[in-house]
């Protein structure tokens, strides 16, 4: 499975921005999907996530995203968005996206997108 992400850029703060990140390969499903961020001296931050669950799907956020970015997903294409509004300088960051998969070949497994940078600057 491989993960291609687009989208960052550089926006003024109060500005929104959206994330895409589309899975392509054969014979996937998806288990989760997840948006992190990292910025250099900080460790890595889980900013929101999707679970599919049999029950109804859930999502989850950082506190300090929290009302003002939502993750969803599009089942039909392969693709998880993160839609970030209000942005804030403390949100410049590198953008990663990571989903579990399950291939019959390999089971579940966590993969990777590339980073996309984030700049939040007036």
């Amino acid at each position: 499975v491989q993960l291609q992400a687009s989208g960052g850029g550089l926006v003024q703060p109060g500005e929104s921005l959206r994330l895409t990140c589309k899975a392509s390969g054969n014979r996937f499903i998806m288990n989760t999907w997840g948006w992190y961020r990292h910025t250099p001296g900080n460790q890595r931050e889980l900013v929101a996530s999707f679970i599919r669950r049999a029950g109804g799907d859930t999502t989850s956020y950082a506190d300090s995203v929290k009302g003002r970015f939502a993750i969803s997903v599009d089942s039909a294409d392969n693709t998880v968005a993160l839609q970030m509004d209000s942005l804030k300088p403390e949100d410049t960051a590198i953008y990663t996206c990571s989903g579990n998969f399950y291939t019959p070949s390999r089971g579940s497994v966590d993969y990777w997108g590339q980073g996309t940078q984030v700049t939040v600057s007036s």
